[in-house]
């Protein structure tokens, strides 16, 4: 039987042929347009930006002496995938990977060519989280970056690049990767920021209305507050793997500023599991909002039949019809029933009020 495709922690499908390694099957991006390919080739003294036509076009930066960045949108032109991978070196294995966009951060020495894989986070208000793989083939002096969707982070990186901002064009192809890595760590920021200020709010509505509908907005929150957390925590080790002295495409001095992109993610976890935990509290204070309601609500309807039990004992009492009652043989009996139910109620209210029980 041929396999349906495995569900990702992030709820997409991927393919998973039975097929040999090797074989790369398209990625169905739902509303995705064609394959966009843009290269940036810079040094101290020159910077080149353009969109090619054919994948062709950016084979002679291979071997340029100058960094060159080959940024891919759409993942779903094999054929181009492909031929970028073959006259790069690519291994197909590496390859596959970039499809299966289910895969967890990473990074993979093969040799000549170190893989990566990061995710990309995006919120918009009053939407969910959406997470985005990008993939990063780093070599020599070129770096290759392949995303599932057009639009990315790191607009301020090219800006940088364009106006030679800092030492991003005197430094080589291993820092153009940490600068890149660090603007999608930086995503994390203004998303928990965005979720610390829901969780604020939260903390007023499960007090004041402790509703189904604030019950299910905290569930939400909780789960991507998880997805948040499987993919900081292995993003952090990738940060680590790449400081190692084994990574030899990495310059020594590229790691002191990955240090502190770690340091980043420490922070970002920080954040998320202080978030994940005052979720959870909202949850505990939710039950005891809604505890304290039924209280209230109970705690009221017993006083309103306590003081309806002695006006009921009265009308059974004087509904018994004897001889003698006073409202058959005085004119104002029933008038006076009345009097008594109203004062023993009154009665009643006055002793509840000053108990606190109002």
């Amino acid at each position: 039987m041929q396999p349906q495709g495995k569900r990702t922690a992030f709820g997409k499908r991927y393919p998973r042929p039975g097929t040999a390694p090797g074989t790369l099957r398209p990625l169905e991006t739902p509303g995705a347009g064609p394959v966009r390919v843009t290269v940036i080739d810079y040094g101290p003294d020159h910077f080149e930006e353009k969109q090619v036509g054919k994948i062709e076009e950016v084979f002679p930066y291979r071997d340029s002496p100058s960094v060159t960045w080959i940024n891919v949108d759409g993942l779903n032109d094999v054929p181009l995938l492909e031929a970028l991978g073959h006259h790069f070196g690519l291994h197909p294995l590496a390859l596959e990977d970039v499809l299966d966009c289910g895969q967890r951060p990473k990074i993979e020495d093969y040799g000549s060519h170190h893989f990566v894989v990061m995710k990309s986070l995006n919120r918009k208000e009053g939407e969910d989280l959406q997470i985005e793989q990008i993939s990063f083939f780093l070599a020599g002096n070129w770096i290759i970056t392949l995303q599932e969707v057009p639009g990315d982070s790191f607009e301020a990186v090219r800006e940088r690049l364009r106006q030679g901002k800092g030492q991003i064009r005197q430094a080589g192809s291993d820092y153009l990767l940490y600068a890149l890595v660090d603007a999608l760590i930086d995503e994390f920021f203004p998303v928990l920021e965005s979720y610390g200020e829901r969780v604020e709010e939260l903390e007023d509505e499960v007090v004041v209305r402790p509703e189904p509908a604030v019950l299910a907005e905290v569930h939400r929150i909780k789960r991507e507050l998880l997805l948040l957390r499987r993919t900081a925590w292995p993003e952090r080790d990738v940060i680590n793997s790449l400081q190692r002295v084994e990574m030899d495409l990495i310059r020594p001095e590229t790691r002191v500023f990955l240090r502190d992109c770690y340091d980043h993610t420490i922070q970002v976890i920080d954040m998320i599991e202080t978030y994940r935990d005052l979720a959870s509290g909202l949850l505990d204070v939710y039950l005891s909002s809604a505890s304290n309601r039924l209280n209230e609500v109970m705690k009221v309807l017993t006083i309103i039949s306590t003081i309806f039990i002695p006006l009921n004992f009265i009308a059974g009492l004087y509904g018994m019809n004897f001889k003698n009652m006073p409202e058959l043989g005085w004119q104002h009996g029933y008038a006076m029933a009345l009097g008594l139910m109203a004062v023993t109620a009154g009665c009643l209210v006055v002793y509840f009020r000053r108990k606190g029980w109002f």
